[in-house]
Order: structure tokens, then sequence, then C-alpha cells
């Protein structure tokens, strides 16, 4: 998941392992042109780590908005997100969505399934992610949150029935090597590359990601507690 990218071609992030987390956003701002914005952090309290907005019972501590207006300080300069990150150097780094890229969010069993039969399609992915709550997100390109609800039902499955979400404007991601507290990191299944620079259209991946979905019981209706600004 740490490993440098191969390819000798600009878009690439490197290996993470090592490297803070100033660097690494200014990289996904310098070598990807994704904006950033440093969310909250963790903080050690009583021999446990304790995300930094104070809240106990956070449901992914020190991996979520650290002020409401986040929207208006994510960047992508890597200027900016240099400076940004000086402020408090262990921030999370937090991606928004519906600008560069949106991102389909499921379950991690379903999401590999689907990846499995997306690599046999030899379908064109863009980047993944796993995330220590047993998610993936699929990047795609913007407008998703606007298609998919209807793609899912030409494909004859109701939206209400599948742990399928999309994440567009005014909503974010983490981002690699975010912490969820104890928890673990967000990592990549599938790593940003030169050859993934090019995001897929949402239409490209919804029928393996909602069959792999439909093979799972709902988990509409939980708490996840990502991907909403607080």
């Amino acid at each position: 998941m740490d490993e440098t990218i191969a390819g000798t071609e600009t878009a690439q992030i490197p290996k993470q392992r090592g490297e803070s987390l100033q660097d690494t956003a200014v990289r996904y701002a310098e070598e990807r042109h994704w904006d950033v914005f440093p969310g909250t952090w963790l903080e050690a309290a009583d021999g446990v780590q304790r995300c930094s907005c104070g809240e106990p019972s956070c449901a992914v501590p020190g991996a979520h908005p650290a002020r409401e207006d986040w929207a208006t300080v994510a960047t992508g300069s890597a200027t900016v997100a240099r400076r940004l990150w000086a402020k408090q150097p262990v921030a999370s780094i937090l991606l928004p969505t519906g600008r560069t890229f949106d991102a389909i969010d499921v379950p991690e069993t379903a999401g590999f399934l689907a990846l499995a039969r997306m690599k046999r399609m030899e379908l064109t992915l863009g980047p993944v992610t796993c995330t220590p709550d047993r998610r993936m997100q699929f990047f795609v390109l913007p407008g998703a949150a606007a298609k998919v609800p209807d793609l899912v039902r030409k494909l004859g499955w109701p939206l209400a029935t599948l742990d399928l979400e999309v994440f567009g404007e005014g909503t974010y991601v983490p981002a690699p090597p975010t912490r969820f507290g104890a928890r673990g990191a967000v990592q990549w299944a599938c790593r940003p590359t030169p050859a993934n620079r090019w995001l897929p259209d949402a239409e490209e991946l919804i029928s393996p990601l909602a069959y792999a979905c439909g093979r799972e019981p709902s988990g509409r209706g939980r708490g996840r507690g990502r991907g909403r600004g607080r």
C-alpha cells in the first residue's frame, strides 16, 4: 500500500512511509491536482488516542473536518497546502468531492468482489481507497452523485436496498495515510498512478458495483460518520 509508484511521469504519488502528512498533502495537490484540506487529528489522553474535536464518542476520531467552513479552506495550491499543515502537522488529510472527482462508497467485501469483476472486464479504474471502517471508495469523474441513482434503477436495483453511496459536491473523503483513531489508516486498494490519472465515468463502474452490493446484506441506515461536513 505504501510502495513507490512505478513510472517516470509527474502524476505519481511517492511512497508515504516516513513521509510527513504535510508532504503527502502537498504531493496530492501538486502532482494529482486534487484539492486538500486539513481535518482533525489524534491526541494522546490517558494512554488513549482521542480526536482533537474533544467528543469522546467521535465516530471517526482524527478523520473529519476541524471547522465548519472546510469547503472554503480546501486548496489545490501546493504552497497553501504546505502552509496549512505547517500550522498543525499531524492533521488528517481530507479531499473534497464534487470538484476533481466524486467517490462511490461501498462495503469492503462488495468492493473487492467488484474489483475482481472489473479486472475480468478489463475496465480502467481510478484510485480506490480502503478505510479502517471496512469501506471502499472508488474515485470517478465529478457528476456521479447526480447520475448514480438513475443508473442503478436502470440496472433493476432499488437504490434504497443497496449499501452504496456517492460522495459529490459538499462532501469529502479521507485520504491515505489518515488514521481513524486506533482502528488504523486509510490505504490505497488501487494507488494513484500515471495510468489512472484520467478517471472513469460512474457509468463504467456502476454495474459491477451494484451487482456486488446486491449480494451483500443492506447496511442502509447505519451511522457511518464519513463524507459529511461537521
